[in-house]
């Protein structure tokens, strides 16, 4: 296998002619040019150059050879810039994990922050619920995942990711106005119709706990993991809901009410695994923590 510094030198002489100037040109020994030359002509075979008393003459094979070499040193050379690129966050590409809410109130801002600190760098979206992005976490096919953990349903973390908590989100009670005196307390809703997210989410769980601290268990009338839907079926058939803060918007057909119960919240996080050296996901957290605190402030 021929060696790549060698190949340097070699070039070096047959441009100047002498192993004189080429050690001075990189810095070596004429010694050390002349000892890496004969090691390059016993790993050809060849003979490359005629050694004279006023310097040397590259034979015919050293053309050859200096002609060949040329776009091998220069892919190297290419190589070690993308390299150095990739090392610097440049040219690199992340895969980001995201749940809708969050892909809308969230991500849009920390892509275009990310994209001023790194402009050549590319990043691929992939959406969906947290157990389905922690799994893609651990396996390798996102690099990192905004995710969620509701106050009454904590998770529990693999030790081989490392999961940073980026900002908690209060709740919102959600009915028709004039449906209740305006309190976030739980027990007056009883008797009432319920609309919460898919059966075995966190988002279920956490209503179902939320009532059972006030002493029920919710009467669920529809699903749908669609804040949007959610907020429409409320005002379509006078059913209560409880939203996250990313999921709530303001409207003047329904009344909305934050809950101060205990752990009533839920908290966004940024997970990624332990080992991944990917130098874009500290470029993207930064970039994060440059817009959560606007959207909060908001």
């Amino acid at each position: 296998m021929y060696k790549l510094h060698h190949l340097v030198t070699f070039q070096a002489v047959h441009r100047t002619g002498s192993f004189a100037l080429a050690a001075r040109e990189l810095d070596y020994t004429p010694s050390a040019v002349s000892q890496q030359i004969a090691a390059l002509e016993r790993e050809c075979g060849l003979v490359l150059f005629e050694r004279q008393a006023q310097g040397v003459r590259a034979t015919a094979a050293a053309d050859q050879v200096a002609e060949l070499s040329r776009p091998l040193l220069a892919g190297a050379e290419e190589f070690g810039r993308r390299v150095r690129a990739l090392a610097a966050g440049r040219g690199s590409r992340l895969v980001l994990g995201s749940f809708p809410t969050a892909s809308v109130q969230l991500v849009p801002a920390a892509l275009t922050a990310f994209g001023s600190r790194c402009p050549h760098s590319e990043i691929t979206l992939e959406e969906g619920e947290p157990e389905e992005l922690i799994e893609g976490v651990a396996d390798g096919g996102l690099d990192l995942a905004l995710v969620y953990e509701y106050g009454l349903c904590p998770r529990t973390w693999s030790p081989n990711l490392t999961v940073r908590a980026l900002t908690r989100e209060g709740l919102f009670l959600l009915e028709a106005p004039g449906g209740g005196p305006g309190q976030d307390r739980i027990e007056r809703l009883r008797d009432r119709h319920w609309i919460t997210s898919r059966e075995g989410t966190a988002g279920a769980l956490s209503l179902t706990r939320l009532c059972a601290s006030a002493g029920f268990e919710p009467r669920v009338l529809h699903r749908s993991n669609d804040y949007d839907v959610v907020r429409e079926l409320v005002i379509a058939t006078g059913a209560v809901a409880v939203v996250p803060e990313l999921g709530h918007t303001a409207d003047d057909r329904i009344a909305a009410t934050r809950i101060t119960r205990h752990r009533a919240h839920r908290t966004v996080l940024v997970a990624y695994r332990t080992g991944n050296v990917n130098p874009l996901i500290g470029e993207f957290l930064d970039a994060l923590q440059q817009v959560v605190p606007g959207w909060a402030d908001r």
